[in-house]
């Protein structure tokens, strides 16, 4: 079970993150002070607030997620977008560059 506070605090980070850039799972959780909770990230991800632009988290190597609502494709077509470009292998390029953080 996850806990509300946690679920609350990806909610407002996620909520944070600017167009063109992107996050991690773990940096989420790391952010919300439970650094080895990324698979509890996903899962908020995949059933939390449809709202949030879940477009911008991918794996910790700039990867998209394969368990996008959409798939794939339909992340990268969101992410480019807004101006983020897109591997042929589904990872974003110059991904330390878009790589967001919170200022806390």
């Amino acid at each position: 079970m996850i806990d509300s506070e946690f679920r609350n605090k990806i909610h407002q980070l996620m909520a944070g993150v600017p167009a063109g850039n992107v996050t991690t799972y773990g940096d989420l959780a790391a952010f919300a002070g439970h650094a080895y909770a990324a698979r509890a990230v996903g899962m908020i991800a995949h059933y939390g607030d449809e709202s949030l632009p879940w477009h911008r988290l991918v794996n910790r190597f700039g990867g998209l997620a394969s368990g996008y609502y959409g798939g794939r494709e339909v992340q990268a077509v969101m992410l480019e977008a807004e101006g983020v470009k897109i591997s042929p292998e589904f990872v974003v390029e110059k991904f330390k560059d878009r790589r967001w953080q919170p200022k806390l």
